[in-house]
């Protein structure tokens, strides 16, 4: 996490128009209702908050976190995710999994926690690009997948 807790002061400059352009696929390409929790895992500074629903999010960087507008934000790890089974309606993922420290356990947290729609944006350019596309793969039921520029976004259910 020293990357993003330098860096995280900048954060939003250096990266936030790209993680918004996947926000907004997201939000197009899934149904959200008012009435629905989501959760952002690795949701840095909290542009998930731009949903128009529950949003929680879990990030391991406190200094992310201290920027992030999500009202219900907690200081953790995508592997030992704290909350309940199917708690969640919509669990996302936006660029951060390639940052975990075990990618498929992780994913297992989410598809624990999560009810039934799932969307992982995942960097291309990643070193463990083929290793987290198999475990998602393997684990969720991949509805449909849009190409961006750096990342490749899987919409998913259980």
């Amino acid at each position: 996490m020293g990357y993003y807790n330098s860096t995280s002061k900048g954060y939003n400059e250096l990266h936030s128009e790209e993680q918004r352009k996947k926000v907004a696929i997201i939000k197009q390409n899934l149904k959200i209702k008012k009435s629905y929790k989501l959760l952002d895992v690795g949701c840095g500074t909290g542009l998930s908050s731009d949903f128009d629903c529950n949003v929680y999010g879990i990030d391991p960087s406190t200094e992310l976190l201290k920027q992030s507008k999500i009202k219900n934000k907690i200081l953790g790890r995508a592997e030992k995710n704290p909350f309940e089974g199917d708690f969640f309606d919509i669990v996302v993922s936006v660029t951060a999994i390639h940052n975990f420290d075990d990618a498929e356990k992780g994913l297992l947290e989410m598809k624990r926690v999560g009810k039934r729609d799932f969307a992982f944006s995942v960097l291309k350019k990643s070193k463990k690009f083929n290793e987290i596309k198999n475990a998602i793969k393997k684990n969720f039921k991949i509805k449909k997948t849009i190409e961006e520029e750096k990342d490749i976004i899987f919409f998913c259910g259980k």
